[in-house]
């Protein structure tokens, strides 16, 4: 009984937070994916090296709890210019634009520590797909220089 009840609260919480999140959710669970792994390759790397350290598992951990901070700064950010523009009669229709497209540019470079951690590894890659992550990546780093230079 007590079982029952503790899934059914765990699936009431998770549905409350995809509803309350919605554009978020399918970006942020992704997110999460990808950090898992990128943690879990990282472990397997230092492993592999005997490097391994709780200190800098710790810190690759709350570098990425600072991540999901920075989605939620994205996700503020939206709902502020939201009620701002609404204020001033105009209605983009767009939700969660800045919060997705943090979680967007995060989970592209975790995918690059990703393909890192897998040839340090030793796992043949692909080249052309981290061609493609490096070059996206870059890409977006460009436009944010041109954006500050302006």
């Amino acid at each position: 009984m007590k079982e029952n009840l503790w899934k059914a609260g765990i699936a009431a919480a998770g549905a409350a937070v995809v509803s309350y999140l919605g554009a978020l959710a399918a970006p942020l669970l992704v997110l999460l994916c990808v950090m898992l792994i990128d943690y879990v390759t990282g472990l397997v790397k230092a492993y592999m090296a005997s490097q391994l350290s709780s200190r800098i598992g710790l810190r690759g951990i709350l570098k990425k709890l600072c991540y999901m901070a920075m989605v939620a700064v994205g996700a503020a950010l939206d709902y502020l210019l939201t009620g701002a523009l609404a204020q001033a009669g105009i209605d983009l229709h767009i939700e969660m634009f800045c919060g997705m497209l943090v979680a967007i540019w995060l989970i592209v470079n975790e995918l690059i520590s990703i393909l890192e951690n897998l040839a340090e590894i030793g796992v043949p890659g692909m080249p052309v797909l981290t061609k493609l992550l490096s070059r996206l990546r870059g890409t977006l780093e460009d436009g944010a220089k041109s954006g500050k230079k302006e």
